[in-house]
């Protein structure tokens, strides 16, 4: 109920759960009646009455009056349906001529589609060659690219061998030339008597 507070539901819903308000509403009302603490005069009986009197008329003149009505209402209606129905004709010849106007002029923009359609068609022809070009141009710029690389790689490499070999060479003084050249022929010696 959305005039009674929540706070009064949440009181009563400790101890009669979700229908305590109802419940404290009904027993209430059926206090205050009994002890006439509200005290139910001659007006009240005679609200009851037109209750009843009005349902029963409602019940047993109602059908007739509604019929009464209805009748004057379709009679009013048909005459504005009878009119409505004119203009519609009168719309529905117009919108066939219409139609036929629209499918002598469906020529004409099958036409315009077809050369829109051979315009896209050779745009992207041409965008294609040119795709297919500019893969091309980055291939071969890409490939000059990586082969650049290798013969740098190269050079470097063959100038790292040489550099390393110049100093071991400088290295190397001529005793130790010697001794090396004789411990070769030694070597040389000893494998030569082994065999």
């Amino acid at each position: 109920m959305g005039f009674i507070p929540e706070e009064w539901f949440q009181f009563f819903y400790k101890k009669t759960g979700v229908t305590g308000p109802y419940t404290f509403a009904f027993t209430l009302g059926t206090y205050l009646i009994s002890k006439e603490i509200y005290v139910m005069e001659h007006e009240y009986y005679s609200g009851l009455s037109l209750l009843l009197m009005w349902i029963v008329g409602v019940k047993k003149l109602g059908p007739k009056v509604a019929e009464a009505l209805d009748k004057e209402v379709e009679e009013y209606e048909k005459g504005w349906n009878e009119s409505r129905v004119q203009e519609k004709q009168i719309l529905n010849e117009q919108i066939s001529d219409e139609q036929k106007a629209q499918w002598s002029i469906e020529g004409q923009t099958m036409l315009v589609d077809a050369k829109r359609e051979n315009v896209a068609l050779q745009l992207e022809a041409n965008y294609r060659e040119r795709l297919v070009s500019a893969y091309r141009e980055v291939k071969k710029r890409l490939d000059y690219q990586v082969e650049k690389q290798n013969i740098e790689r190269r050079i470097q490499q063959k100038n790292l061998v040489d550099w390393v070999v110049a100093r071991v060479r400088a290295s190397i003084t001529p005793d130790q030339e010697k001794q090396n050249i004789n411990k070769c022929i030694a070597d040389l010696a000893v494998l030569a008597q082994k065999a």
